[in-house]
């Protein structure tokens, strides 16, 4: 091979190397999830944060995962992000809307509910009229099973009723997110992201930041289907199943 011919093929191999490098700065550091602002919504001492998580999401690239979304104090839209910021020493007044199915927790130790202001959480389920064939009547309003109900467990085992959880490992935050009532689920679970009907949970707790910094936080259980031991996947990418709480 000449010289000639040998550094235009190093010039094409570094340009290759540089427009990677490049490739990865935009896509993963630049382009990431935005970050929804709750410090300005914040009120004596208080804000009220609001997500819901369901079975699939609107992205081109991986439609088919789990995912969180954070709605925008300001707009009320859902933001497809796992990214949020709070003042620091301030009660946070969590509400998750829970649209996705049941998964049994691998451990039922993490059905109690850690961290949270009074230790407790407080469910509230609902679906729809269910016709002879388990079917959801389209025509039936969203009804409530149930009233509230303020507890300190939520066991997956002696009933299908989690279907994610939202933790903060290093403020010991743990909470197993319910599932809309299993029966109303089975064939009628919301099929376009962000959810706005179907069956759900509204699950609603309460706990103190800490100091300004970044606190992440995440999902628990296994939730990234064909990856192994679930674990892969919407698991460990922020935007879906982890993110970050900013604490400003």
């Amino acid at each position: 091979m000449s010289v000639p011919v040998r550094v235009a093929t190093l010039l094409v191999a570094f340009a290759l190397v540089v427009a990677g490098a490049v490739f990865v700065v935009i896509h993963y550091l630049v382009s990431g999830p935005a970050t929804v602002d709750y410090t300005s919504v914040a009120s004596n001492g208080q804000v009220n944060v609001v997500m819901q998580e369901d079975p699939q999401n609107n992205s081109v690239s991986t439609p088919n995962w789990v995912s969180y979304y954070v709605q925008d104090p300001q707009t009320k839209a859902w933001v497809h992000t796992t990214l949020f910021k709070v003042p620091a020493h301030t009660r946070v007044n969590m509400t998750i809307l829970g649209y996705d199915g049941c998964t049994p927790l691998r451990n039922n130790f993490w059905s109690q509910i850690q961290g949270t202001i009074g230790g407790t959480v407080t469910v509230q389920q609902f679906g729809q009229k269910l016709n002879s064939q388990g079917v959801a009547v389209a025509s039936s309003p969203t009804r409530a099973y149930g009233p509230p109900v303020t507890t300190s467990v939520i066991n997956s085992w002696s009933s299908c009723n989690v279907a994610h959880t939202f933790a903060i490992p290093s403020m010991n935050v743990y909470v197993p997110v319910a599932s809309p009532n299993a029966n109303n689920s089975l064939n009628n679970l919301c099929a376009v992201s962000p959810c706005t009907s179907g069956p759900h949970a509204v699950e609603t707790f309460s706990f103190m930041t800490r100091a300004s910094g970044i606190y992440r936080w995440q999902c628990l259980i296994p939730c990234g289907g064909g990856f192994i031991d679930g674990n892969g996947g919407p698991m460990q990418t922020i935007g879906y199943m982890t993110g970050n709480m900013v604490v400003s």
